[in-house]
């Protein structure tokens, strides 16, 4: 720090007394003249002055409770069984209603050996928007083909490989549950 900004023992004194009344670094630089807010704060801390009481002439904006333009509230995607409680560890934690099993109707079961003739099969350079991706066989052979049928608006794949690629989250739950037992 240069001759006209140090830190002598007035200018400390003032600085504590400016501290402690409440002021902003930026107004106890200003005041004291010839320091910047960055050697304020510096001093400060180096001081352990960081904790202050906040001033009654700088009251806190009181907060406008009125309610704010926002968009409607959406549904929650799991109703609640009960509140929540207001105390302790759990206090936002979501209590959930247990899921009511559904009954589905068994789909006709997958075979995953469906056979597509290589003759309907493409190569990269022949997929269309079209056509079915799902792969078949090692991508590092060159035998390597794209299903190639007619894909489902809307989805990358054909009827059969969309099944197998979008099952229902309680069919793969029940699929885990078969793996453990």
């Amino acid at each position: 720090m240069n001759e006209a900004g140090a830190w002598t023992d007035e200018r400390v004194e003032q600085l504590k007394k400016l501290w402690s009344d409440g002021l902003s670094a930026s107004q106890i630089a200003a005041e004291l003249g010839n320091v910047t807010r960055n050697a304020v704060i510096g001093k400060v801390h180096r001081l352990g002055l960081s904790g202050r009481a906040k001033s009654a002439a700088q009251p806190a904006a009181p907060r406008n409770n009125a309610p704010r333009n926002k968009a409607p509230a959406r549904s929650p995607s799991h109703p609640m069984a009960t509140p929540a409680p207001t105390r302790g560890a759990h206090a936002l934690a979501p209590v959930f209603a247990p899921e009511a099993e559904i009954e589905v109707e068994a789909a006709p079961a997958l075979s995953e050996d469906v056979v597509i003739p290589f003759s309907e099969r493409v190569t990269i350079m022949d997929l269309r928007e079209y056509m079915c991706r799902w792969p078949m066989g090692d991508p590092t052979t060159p035998e390597f083909r794209f299903c190639g049928a007619r894909s489902q608006t809307g989805l990358p794949y054909c009827s059969h490989h969309a099944r197998i690629a979008y099952q229902p989250a309680a069919d793969r739950r029940r699929d885990r549950s078969k793996v453990r037992a």
